[in-house]
């Protein structure tokens, strides 16, 4: 009897999964532009990786729905009032495989896999995501990624995602007095 090595049984399995798990890398770029802006700032750092949008609602491991993840305090739900008047931003998600790291070492552009809408209240300290609904125009790009079924509504940044983004956000090149 003949038993495969591990390699050939690795192959065997990648070979069965569907191409969308396989397609699914980390995150490894954002862009941040406020919506009248017209160049978005890149953002290459290996740290973007921590925002994983293959995290969250929408998502299973070994068939257990996820609560937690992305850059949305989902335990908080949906936003029922936020302020006015809160400067906004276009913040796009792409993911992407190092070169020659397996599954994806054939595809090493990163992909807009997801769009989301921020916004930042200075005086209360707290961020606000929005995900795209169905008239928006980033929702098929977001849904062909991973349907949440929350699309829609505004829900609360997770402080990660704040801490993170706000020296970005606070640079003069996003604000348009600035430019």
């Amino acid at each position: 009897m003949n038993i495969p090595s591990a390699a050939a049984v690795a192959v065997m399995i990648s070979l069965a999964l569907p191409a969308s798990l396989t397609a699914k890398g980390r995150t490894v770029k954002i862009t941040i532009s406020t919506v009248d802006q017209t160049a978005p700032i890149e953002i290459n750092d290996p740290a973007v990786g921590q925002f994983h949008i293959w995290d969250g609602p929408g998502t299973y491991v070994n068939d257990v729905p996820q609560t937690k993840g992305f850059i949305i305090d989902w335990s908080k739900g949906a936003v029922e009032h936020r302020p006015n008047g809160l400067r906004r931003y276009r913040v796009a998600f792409y993911t992407g495989c190092l070169a020659g790291q397996y599954p994806c070492d054939k595809e090493t552009e990163p992909r807009l896999s997801y769009v989301v809408l921020y916004e930042y209240d200075t005086v209360a300290g707290k961020g606000y995501v929005y995900l795209p609904g169905k008239a928006d125009e980033s929702y098929g790009v977001n849904t062909r990624s991973i349907y949440r079924g929350l699309e829609g509504d505004w829900f609360l940044a997770t402080s990660s995602w704040q801490e993170y983004v706000a020296p970005i956000i606070s640079k003069p090149q996003l604000d348009n007095r600035q430019r």
